[in-house]
């Protein structure tokens, strides 16, 4: 997020980072040999899951509650930018430092330490809520206080299913991790929309605090002696320092990270664009804004289990992805009418997705086991610490150009990002771009040998 069947050998030792073999090469160990769901066959990891759909879907009707709330405080696509940076600016500040702490403590004991102050969370708000008292200014607050502990708990949990599935599994689960994240998407925007309209964001506060039952029960049942445990790394002077040096000279580290940096940072503002396109552009209420949402998370299944079919993680079809998801925002930005805008949110949906489980794929399988929370957590500070930065900026050019003009101009400089990082990988490696017989040009680079190599 290692096995004693040799996991602990780092999966992308690498003697030339800078061949082609090493820019352009299947990073991810086979996905686990059977099926789309072969992960599901491990108790733990089973256990796991369960837990997470249940909190994933608490997780997304606070989303969606805490958005609508404060627009309808504040009427500002703005103060939603303002939420949305606030809850991840921690991540910015403090992510790297994370996944030291994932590094140094057991991952068990430490995700039932986060997992109940999520919950905690939720509730506070809630209470704040239900009594008629919430303010702006709570939202923000209990936005940054889930944001400090998310800190901790996101490198905690991607590192924690090496260590239920082995490393055989890593590809297939963190595929299905996504999956389940999505799935949970698909029913949580419906349920707050409901939620909202009836009787308020309180009870979709409420919801998603008490969600988090489900995966410390998970948790607490697992049977530790399954798992595949990576030695706590001891405390020890430069170790912040030693995992941006590991970082930097791989390649095929490096330049996924960049690549969903620019993604995370300018590309995935839904919250801002979908708001503003209810509120401004379509007229609707809280029910179209979960409509969307759904649409959006229906395509992010699809491409979750495509991904875990697929198996293999490759950086041509990261690269080829996250340019197809950046084409389609322009597109989408310019959609004359509501259901072709709503139509085109499934294939952005499917596309977006696939850039977040392929570099994250990627990135743990080329890494070592023990430097692993670190190097997560590197991924996660840019591909969501960047919204500090991002999400302000997007949010004020859609107050003040409006909503069609903030989407494009989210997906203009996430597909300037796409072309120069797939020149940049084509001259590190000394490879060439690839044009299918259709015409359609694949922006990622390819080898020029014959085929590719695959890390065992």
């Amino acid at each position: 997020m290692s096995t004693g069947t040799g996991a602990d050998s780092a999966p992308g030792h690498i003697s030339t980072p800078t061949t082609a073999a090493t820019a352009d090469r299947a990073v991810a160990a086979p996905a686990g040999k059977g099926s789309m769901f072969s992960s599901l066959r491990i108790r733990n990891y089973r256990l796991f899951a369960t837990g997470q759909v249940v909190s994933n879907t608490g997780t997304w009707m606070q989303r969606i509650a805490q958005d609508w709330l404060v627009l309808s405080l504040t009427g500002s696509a703005s103060a939603v930018g303002i939420t949305i940076a606030l809850q991840f600016l921690p991540m910015l500040m403090f992510g790297l430092y994370g996944g030291v702490l994932a590094d140094r403590l057991p991952k068990r004991p430490l995700l039932l330490a986060t997992q109940s102050a999520m919950g905690l969370t939720g509730i506070a708000l809630a209470a704040l809520t239900l009594a008629g008292h919430v303010q702006v200014w709570h939202v923000y607050l209990a936005a940054f206080a889930l944001g400090l502990v998310t800190v901790v708990d996101n490198p905690a949990r991607q590192t924690f299913v090496a260590e239920m599935v082995g490393k055989d599994q890593v590809a297939n689960a963190v595929s299905l991790n996504s999956a389940n994240f999505q799935s949970a998407r698909l029913v949580g925007p419906a349920i707050a929309g409901v939620l909202i309209t009836a009787v308020g964001s309180g009870w979709a506060f409420l919801l998603n605090g008490l969600s988090f039952a489900a995966p410390i029960a998970g948790l607490l049942m697992m049977r530790t002696h399954e798992l595949h445990p990576v030695e706590p790394r001891p405390r020890a002077k430069g170790q912040l320092r030693e995992g941006l040096r590991y970082v930097a000279g791989r390649p095929e580290l490096i330049w996924p990270i960049v690549l969903v940096g620019f993604i995370g940072t300018f590309g995935f503002n839904f919250p801002i664009w979908l708001s503003a396109y209810v509120s401004d552009v379509f007229h609707g209420d809280a029910g179209t804004y979960g409509l969307f949402n759904t649409l959006i998370a229906a395509g992010s299944l699809a491409g979750a289990l495509l991904a875990a079919r697929r198996g293999q993680s490759r950086l041509r079809v990261l690269v080829a992805a996250a340019a197809l998801f950046s084409v389609l925002l322009l597109v989408t930005a310019l959609a004359p009418g509501f259901w072709l805008f709503a139509a085109l949110l499934v294939p952005i949906g499917i596309f977006g997705l696939t850039v977040n489980v392929t570099a994250n794929s990627s990135v743990q399988m080329a890494t070592d086991p023990e430097m692993r929370g670190r190097v997560m957590a590197l991924f996660m500070m840019v591909f969501t610490g960047g919204t500090p930065l991002g999400a302000p900026l997007l949010g004020w050019i859609t107050d003040t150009y409006g909503a069609r003009i903030g989407m494009a101009a989210g997906g203009a400089i996430s597909l300037a990002a796409s072309v120069a990082i797939a020149v940049v990988l084509a001259r590190v490696g000394n490879l060439r771009l690839r044009v299918n017989r259709h015409g359609v040009t694949f922006v990622p680079a390819v080898p020029r040998r014959s085929e590719l190599v695959t890390v065992a």
